[in-house]
């Protein structure tokens, strides 16, 4: 989960292993909050970010909904070139999904040496 300007966002797709969190948020504009999903490619070294509505927004353009990202895609960006997509969180689910991310981090605390197959060094000295 990534956070940016008061806004959680998740990745859904992500061509070329190319997200890059601190270029993200230094590239983020404030136009970019009333979408609902962010696409980001990189063309030339630059990230460029590129904002879409949900499909069930009938009032936005048909070109600014998710179901275009794909055209999008092949249309404007560079053959090939790395991209990748986030999906704004809504505010009511982060609370829970934040929750869930700790549940986890906890989890894996608890068993983060149960795989270790090192044996102890201290020698016994009773022999």
């Amino acid at each position: 989960m990534i956070k940016v300007n008061s806004f959680y966002f998740e990745i859904i797709e992500e061509y070329r292993e190319c997200f890059d969190e601190e270029l993200f948020a230094q590239r983020y504009a404030d136009i970019l909050d009333k979408y609902d999903y962010i696409v980001g490619d990189f063309g030339y070294d630059q990230l460029r970010l590129k904002g879409f509505y949900k499909d069930s927004n009938k009032k936005a353009e048909l070109s600014k909904r998710f179901s275009t990202i794909q055209d999008y895609l092949l249309e404007y960006c560079n053959f090939g070139c790395p991209y990748f997509i986030l999906k704004k969180i809504p505010e009511d689910e982060v609370p829970s999904q934040i929750e869930d991310d700790d549940d986890v981090k906890l989890t894996f605390e608890k068993n983060k040496l149960q795989d270790v197959k090192i044996q102890p060094t201290i020698q016994d000295t009773e022999k």
